[in-house]
């Protein structure tokens, strides 16, 4: 009997945050997922890697790879 008050007093338990629902997620109207949002700073920054050895790839290939979280966070992904 506890148990069942207990139940109806409790709030439900929240809807798991997914990015890719445009229902919940009104910055990702189209409901773009991680892989396919973002393409033009994700070319970019994948072809900074791949042209550059790996010792300079991370100084000059930094401001792609900023530029593509920025545009990530836009669309309301966590990273």
């Amino acid at each position: 009997m506890l148990d069942k008050i207990k139940s109806l007093w409790s709030s439900p338990s929240p809807t798991p945050y997914d990015p890719t629902n445009p229902k919940v997620n009104p910055l990702n109207p189209e409901g773009l997922k991680p892989c396919c949002a973002c393409p033009q700073t994700k070319s970019a920054r994948d072809d900074c890697f791949l042209n550059n050895s790996t010792s300079e790839a991370d100084d000059k290939c930094k401001e792609l790879v900023q530029n593509h979280l920025a545009c990530m966070r836009n669309l309301g992904f966590r990273m």
